[in-house]
């Protein structure tokens, strides 16, 4: 053999040398990326959110389709310790840990890499290869520089939804705070690929092996899973492909502690946050299947808002009101109309997985499939409670839509027994009443006359829609009158042919939102519709 080809030879092997000891585990990537399990792509379904128009402070959830290279695909285990100070965090870590488990399995077997960090437990590990495996990687100049500790960024995404400046202990009393934790729950398993680490490390590794995709899991997501040197705000300022697993984590907070929801309604706050100003978000059920993971004490209705009516300011006033009053026993999710497209709800597909649709929108025809999604929820006996506008929701007076568009004139009748066929002028302010008479044992009836006396009477604050008659399945709860007008239901609920139940209010305005009568009604409707 010649000179040549020996040192051809040598430089061969020591390249292939140099491979072998980056990975760390004795297998050539390039063999791996060829035929190993990297052949077929993950496939993910990535939520964001994206405004409706710069400054309009309406998000929309928008999910759009990635494909990621396995073996370009890292996951980063945030921070499961065997134990935390908090019971109830403990408690849901220990529920969620079995699920997340499989989804490591599945990713582990596609060829994904599985970081664990479990914060301030590396002498637990110490001496095993797959800590070693991170402590070997090699540190290399960043574009921007490494964080240790990765605090809120006001300026990029302004401060979190949610209140958890106590801890975000919900027990009670609440417990002591400390650092009880030694390693990481034993329920995931720590396989001989994997690799242990709770520092940058982590970044160090995935840019030796060509990592640029990866998947944040764990806890807690108002916390660690945005703050770690390893985990979102560093990984997404390092320029890596970041999604959340949106079922796999928790937050630590308080419904004590604003905005005064339930503990599960925080963590989808935080991670409706994460979406607008840091990534997209997936679910474990894009590598197992199925359904996405929700925790045994979240039985929370899901609740879809649809919004799309520019006269009474639903955009503002809906929110607010769902926050503040659905928040405890409602999983919500707004939908906002489209500012550039007057047929289009981004996000409506939430509606396949809905239990109640609340709608306030006017006078807008969709899109075919938006329209077969909502024509299907109510097809499935699904309730639906329609405010103001929602008796012509998508109703063009009998017009023609424009091609690839489709109107359901019938809405009124088939949707809320209605029959709305215009109101009368700006005026007088609506007087209401109750119809003790018609359904003195409805729940409706029952939350809202104890409100009403002769000092604070409801009122409605817009003009007097003009409904009658109402169709036989349909069942009155408060009439509104002006003067000089006859009256007109204002309020009813109505047994659809299809086996569901609706309840419509023409009241809706701007200025009803402040009638706490009007708000209890609502709140009773909506348990009313989802027996709950």
């Amino acid at each position: 053999m010649s000179q040549r080809a020996r040192s051809n030879l040598f430089l061969a092997v020591l390249l292939l040398a140099v491979a072998v000891d980056r990975r760390g585990d004795g297998v050539c990537r390039g063999a791996e990326t060829a035929t190993g399990p990297s052949a077929k792509p993950l496939s993910l379904h990535a939520r964001t959110r994206v405004e409706t128009k710069p400054g309009s402070g309406h998000f929309n959830a928008v999910t759009k389709a990635l494909a990621w290279d396995p073996a370009r695909t890292a996951i980063i285990v945030c921070d499961m310790w065997n134990q935390h100070w908090c019971n109830d965090a403990t408690k849901r870590v220990a529920e969620m840990a079995p699920r997340m488990n499989e989804v490591l399995i599945a990713a582990r077997n596609r060829g994904v890499l599985i970081i664990h960090c479990p914060s301030n437990t590396m002498k637990f590990y110490e001496g095993t290869e797959q800590r070693e495996r991170a402590r070997r990687a090699v540190p290399i100049a960043t574009k921007v520089a490494l964080r240790k500790n990765c605090n809120l960024d006001v300026k990029r995404e302004g401060p979190l939804p949610i209140d958890d400046s106590d801890g975000g202990c919900e027990c009670d009393p609440p417990c002591k705070q400390g650092s009880p934790w030694t390693r990481q729950i034993e329920t995931l398993k720590i396989e001989a690929p994997d690799a242990i680490t709770d520092s940058a490390e982590a970044v160090y590794l995935m840019k030796q092996r060509g990592i640029e995709n990866v998947i944040v899991m764990g806890v807690h997501t108002n916390m660690c899973v945005l703050g770690r040197p390893f985990a979102i705000r560093q990984l997404v300022d390092q320029g890596f492909h970041v999604v959340l697993m949106r079922d796999m984590t928790d937050s630590m907070y308080s419904s004590r502690r604003p905005p005064y929801a339930s503990h599960f309604t925080g963590t989808d706050l935080v991670v409706e946050h994460i979406e607008r100003h840091w990534c997209p978000t997936v679910t474990s059920a894009d590598l197992l299947g199925g359904h996405e993971f929700r925790f045994a004490e979240d039985r929370r209705p899901r609740a879809v808002i649809a919004i799309a009516e520019p006269e009474y300011h639903t955009d503002r006033t809906l929110p607010k009101f769902a926050l503040g009053e659905l928040g405890k026993d409602f999983r919500v999710s707004l939908v906002f109309g489209s500012q550039t497209d007057p047929a289009d709800l981004p996000g409506l597909e939430v509606l396949a997985d809905a239990d109640v649709l609340v709608v306030s929108v006017r006078r807008r025809p969709l899109k075919s499939d938006q329209m077969k999604l909502l024509r299907d929820f109510v097809a499935r006996g699904k309730p639906v409670l329609g405010i103001r506008t929602a008796c012509h929701a998508f109703s063009l007076r009998g017009k023609k839509p424009a091609p690839a568009l489709e109107t359901w004139e019938s809405w009124d009748a088939d949707v809320f027994g209605g029959n709305y066929v215009g109101h009368h002028g700006k005026g007088d302010r609506v007087k209401i009443a109750v119809l003790l008479g018609s359904r003195p044992d409805n729940p409706i009836t029952k939350a809202i006359v104890p409100m009403l006396n002769d000092r604070e009477p409801l009122v409605g604050n817009g003009s007097l829609y003009r409904v009658r008659p109402l169709a036989s399945s349909a069942t009155p709860l408060l009439i509104g009158s002006i003067p000089g007008k006859d009256d007109e239901p204002v309020a009813w609920i109505n047994q659809r042919a299809d086996g569901g139940k609706s309840f419509y209010t023409s009241l809706g305005h701007a200025d009803d939102f402040s009638e706490p009568a009007f708000r209890t009604m609502l709140v009773a409707a909506m348990h009313w519709l989802t027996g709950t």
